[in-house]
């Protein structure tokens, strides 16, 4: 949980920057090209006093004496010409119109990297090896048709852009690339085409952003369901292209549960998949598309599942003893008959960190707090082991009273207690306001970034600390200290997703250290039976480790498909597979 503040006027000359959209682009909005989110908006920590402690323990940066980067200036970018010939230019503008195709090198640079900490490294040192030619805006699928056949008809490369966010690798174009790089931004297509009630469903274009489609849902009563860290900056075209999980995947499922039919644009036309519930029609096309990361095709709309707003949400936080006991109450609430919208809990470390970024409390609350701590260490807890859990209740009154009261036998079975709404209120506010914390840290000298995996129950435990004690020792072999944390965010029938975030303070060769710590990470994943990803996506990022849970055999037939499905390596090259 973080709080954001909008400060100094440079934030404002940057704000303007981007504002500036090419007339194409208008109605398309952008991040920053240096940082997360929009400009003006940061982290700050003067009003959490117990912020700057923590991260002192955890990195060893002292922030009341820390210097702090300047913004990045992006005249001081050295930024590749354009190489689009002449002939495709034209192609382009008959395809789009002339205000929809861009050459200018902000709006190139904003769509060269996702917002990985690689990512953010190499843009704020100005390393731009291969930055796309030209950038494109059509406004419907007739006009991505177009792009895509213009592109392969001239042997150019495209690369879809939804909002940025991606953490993968999946949107930088190859090094060395010689052929023109073409970037089609979907934001234009942004529109919920139709919703059928009976059904359920509903046709929405792929530019549309998390927040866009939720304003065009709630007020006819429905609800996406998908709430993903970076909804506020993320596609359902993204979504689909990488898999995406959300916060209350639980109760809604996976992307891949809520995509059920889907258009792609694709050399020759467009690929459509029916939205039916279950289908008996060979090998999955359907699923082929979902994290295909742009190598099948450009995603123009989905017909997704849709619920009714609940009458009721509410979220309440639990306290358990230690991670072991707060794992096994999810993995009983899994086994059990119901379905709660939200099942997370924080091991000790990023419990900690929670806390730490709390706001000073005062009066009653402040004392309650410090009350209640007092009685658990009484009761024997170890409070830097203890671990913060919410889950989140929706329906009617009388179901989410039903679901509580089996959850919270689970709870108890299980060591912990209930502490009320309050923290869960908290975490509902802010749950979209994190990855603003990468930015805070990088302008002070320090890498943080998030990796996450899946594995069975079973072996659930041993991953936690499995992962932890590796990235300990890329630490301690870089001489750096660092830190790590988890929580288990998303909870199925025979496992769950665990979600580290780690950081440490960079030296020379920031990109080199981060690699010796995230592959430790990604390692661990592997040797401990997870997979690279859970719902980040490949990329080029995770792709060295994509053999290991596929075997050489899968890498093979995705090899094949890709080969077959776009023979000039036309479509997003070297994505996903190794090669």
């Amino acid at each position: 949980m973080t709080d954001l503040v909008t400060p100094t006027a440079a934030d404002r000359e940057d704000a303007a920057a981007v504002a500036a959209s090419p007339p194409g682009a208008a109605a398309v909005a952008h991040m920053k090209w240096w940082g997360w989110g929009v400009p003006g908006v940061a982290f700050h920590h003067e009003d959490k006093p117990a912020f700057a402690p923590f991260v002192l323990k955890a990195v060893g940066i002292d922030l009341h004496t820390a210097s702090v980067l300047e913004q990045p200036d992006f005249g001081a970018l050295d930024v590749p010409a354009s190489i689009a010939p002449d002939a495709l230019r034209a192609a382009l503008a008959d395809a789009v119109g002339a205000d929809g195709v861009h050459d200018d090198d902000l709006d190139r640079v904003v769509h060269t990297y996702g917002k990985s900490i690689r990512d953010l490294i190499k843009v704020r040192a100005g390393h731009l090896p291969r930055v796309p030619d030209l950038v494109v805006y059509p406004a419907d699928e007739a006009a991505v048709q177009r792009i895509v056949d213009v592109v392969v008809a001239q042997d150019a490369v495209l690369i879809p852009f939804g909002g940025g966010s991606n953490i993968a690798g999946s949107l930088e174009p190859v090094p060395g690339e010689a052929r023109p790089v073409v970037s089609v931004d979907l934001g234009r297509l942004d529109r919920v085409l139709e919703i059928d009630e009976a059904s359920g469903l509903a046709r929405i274009q792929a530019g549309a952003l998390g927040p866009s489609i939720e304003a065009q849902l709630n007020p006819r009563g429905w609800t996406i369901g998908h709430f993903p860290d970076s909804f506020t900056h993320s596609s359902l075209g993204g979504w689909i292209a990488t898999r995406s999980s959300g916060m209350q995947s639980d109760k809604y499922g996976d992307i891949a549960d809520i995509a059920r039919g889907m258009r792609v644009a694709r050399p020759g036309g467009v690929l459509d998949l029916r939205p039916t519930p279950s289908a008996s029609t060979g090998p999955s096309v359907r699923e082929m598309v979902l994290g295909s990361e742009g190598r099948l095709g450009v995603i123009t709309e989905a017909t997704v599942q849709v619920h009714r707003v609940p009458q009721q949400r509410v979220i309440h936080a639990y306290f358990f003893p230690n991670w072991r006991a707060g794992s096994a109450a999810m993995r009983r609430i899994a086994e059990g008959d119901v379905h709660p919208a939200i099942t997370r809990v924080s091991d000790g470390r990023e419990t900690g960190f929670s806390l730490s970024t709390s706001k000073a409390s005062k009066g009653f609350s402040g004392l309650a707090q410090k009350g209640l701590f007092a009685f658990l260490k009484r009761r024997g807890w170890d409070l830097d082991e203890m671990c913060l859990s919410f889950i989140g209740y929706e329906g009617t009154p009388a179901h989410v009273a039903a679901q509580r009261k089996v959850v919270e036998k689970a709870v108890k079975r299980s060591g912990g207690i209930g502490v009320g709404t309050g923290p869960g209120v908290l975490y509902d506010q802010k749950k979209f306001d994190t990855p603003y914390l990468r930015d805070f840290l990088l302008d002070r000298g320090t890498a943080g970034d998030v990796s996450e995996t899946s594995v069975p129950w079973a072996g659930l435990d041993a991953m936690h600390d499995g992962v932890i004690a590796a990235a300990e020792a890329a630490y301690e072999s870089l001489g750096r200290k660092g830190w790590i944390m988890s929580h288990l965010s998303h909870s199925y029938h025979s496992g769950a997703c665990l979600y580290f975030t780690f950081a440490f303070v960079m030296g020379d060769e920031p990109e080199a250290e981060y690699d010796v710590v995230k592959s430790a990470i990604q390692q661990a994943f592997i040797d401990l039976g997870g997979v690279p990803s859970h719902h980040h996506g490949i990329g080029v990022e995770h792709a060295a480790w994509l053999p290991d849970v596929l075997s050489e055999q899968g890498i093979g037939v995705l090899e094949g498909l890709f080969a077959a499905t776009d023979p000039g390596r036309n479509l997003n090259p070297s994505k996903i597979t190794p090669t």
